[in-house]
């Protein structure tokens, strides 16, 4: 009888907290915080939130009667950065622009405490009742399930960095996007001396995510001006790119309301470069290590870790759009700058394209390829396809990198442009193994368009480099 009560009680408090909760259901959430607005939105190639807004009270009945079957137009699937419009493929001038279907998660409704009266539903786009193959959020979830028919499943951590600048994203665009200036003015590495802009802009930040619902494992300064790093705690895959792909939301909106502007460019100037470290740690299903040797407190690979290091050198050059999908994404990775430039792995060695780290239970891999820039889903799914191919094909990895691994003459650089990459990613038939032909044909669509939009366009360095010489 007492269990009986416990129980009740238990789930009775569980009831209240979903209520109140700023991630129950969306009927819930706009009842218990007084919601005007709605959010309805899919997360699109580039890793950002698209969709439609929503008044709150006629969403909720609406949903509730079977009244709305939300769609939106699939060319949102399918633009580059700057929302080009494909002229071929599925969501292109040659297929007439059609509507995608989604399908609303409520369960997991969210406040966004960063937008007044706000929630978000995030929803999967669907194609002829099933998960649209396209979609970001698809193609990572495959991935996870060819993992777990190996018996793995992995956790995840996300580490990113970005440079904030003073004056909004409209203040630079009217100044043509010329005279940026980082909102520090010197490396404030680890620095704990911020100027008072930028602290505030670090607090309320943390405030507006822990009360989503999105701690904050960590904030520190990086090493270029006016960078910042920001860490999660470790989670399970497909929310660790969900709160990734939210944090960035907030990130610009709170920037904005303090006349600063938030950017994720891999290079957002010349000699700076901004991460998206993935942490990557493999357990089985009674949840015990795969990747230590020895799970207590050792540092050694086991077989398994092993193999997941040597796929992931072996693929993710293959499937570098996915991870660097943008022209600027490679101007990070160059020689002595904490980016990776050769296809190596080490011991807790910051050198190298693929850190080993901690120990026993704790032990991971640091994947440092994927720029700041990167679709967290697309990256992920590079990252568990590498390592699906390692322990299937049962690949041994190359010896340990212990010193400067840029000076590893021997070891092959990662693809040094846009172009390069797309055409191996092409080419690849590991690639479309992997992944499948339509997910490689759809991504090179997309990396091809933003080759063509920066082979039109003069650049100030152009400009600069021949005006009076050329």
């Amino acid at each position: 009888m007492k269990a009986t009560m416990r129980a009740a009680r238990s789930r009775a408090a569980k009831t209240q907290t979903a209520a109140l909760s700023p991630t129950g259901p969306l009927e819930q959430l706009v009842s218990a915080f007084g919601l005007d607005t709605v959010l309805l939105a899919t997360v699109d190639a580039q890793g950002r939130l698209k969709g439609k807004e929503y008044d709150a009270a006629q969403l909720v009945e609406r949903l509730r009667s079977g009244a709305l079957s939300p769609e939106m137009c699939g060319y949102v699937l399918g633009t580059d950065l700057g929302m080009t419009p494909a002229r071929t493929g599925p969501f292109s001038w040659q297929s007439g622009f059609g509507d995608v279907a989604l399908l609303p998660d409520l369960q997991r409704a969210r406040l966004l405490p960063w937008l007044p009266g706000t929630a978000l539903v995030l929803a999967q786009p669907i194609a002829g009742g099933w998960p649209h193959p396209l979609a970001p959020g698809t193609v990572l979830a495959e991935q996870l399930h060819r993992l777990a028919e190996l018996g793995v499943v992995p956790a995840v951590g996300i580490e990113t960095e970005f440079v904030l600048y003073e004056g909004t994203a409209r203040d630079a665009a009217a100044a043509d996007w010329r005279g940026l200036r980082p909102a520090v003015t010197d490396n404030r590495d680890y620095g704990l001396d911020q100027p008072p802009t930028v602290r505030e802009f670090g607090r309320r930040l943390r405030q507006v995510l822990a009360t989503a619902g999105l701690p904050v494992e960590a904030v520190k300064g990086e090493g270029a001006p006016g960078q910042i790093e920001l860490t999660f705690p470790y989670g399970e895959a497909v929310a660790a790119c969900e709160q990734h792909v939210l944090f960035k939301h907030a990130a610009r909106t709170v920037a904005d309301e303090a006349g600063m502007t938030a950017s994720f460019m891999a290079a957002p100037s010349t000699g700076v470069g901004s991460g998206l470290h993935l942490h990557v740690s493999l357990a089985d299903f009674d949840d015990r290590t795969m990747l230590a040797a020895d799970p207590q407190d050792g540092t050694e690979l086991s077989e398994r870790g092993g193999q997941a290091v040597a796929g992931l050198l072996a693929v993710l050059p293959e499937v570098a759009p996915l991870w660097a999908p943008y022209v600027n994404s490679y101007k990070r990775l160059s020689d002595h700058s904490f980016a990776p430039a050769r296809l190596t792995w080490g011991r807790d060695n910051r050198t190298c394209a693929v850190r080993v780290v901690g120990h026993g239970r704790s032990l991971r891999l640091e994947v440092r390829l994927p720029g700041a820039d990167a679709n967290p889903l697309l990256a992920l799914a590079a990252v568990f396809a590498g390592i699906r191919h390692g322990v299937e094909a049962g690949l041994k990895p190359p010896e340990a990198v212990s010193g400067d691994a840029y000076e590893q003459r021997e070891v092959p650089l990662l693809p040094q442009s846009l172009e390069e990459a797309v055409g191996a990613f092409e080419a690849s038939t590991l690639a479309g193994e992997l992944l499948e032909e339509r997910v490689v044909a759809h991504l090179a669509r997309i990396a091809r368009m933003d080759l063509d939009h920066h082979s039109r366009v003069v650049t100030d360095a152009e400009v600069e480099r021949g005006l009076a010489q050329a």
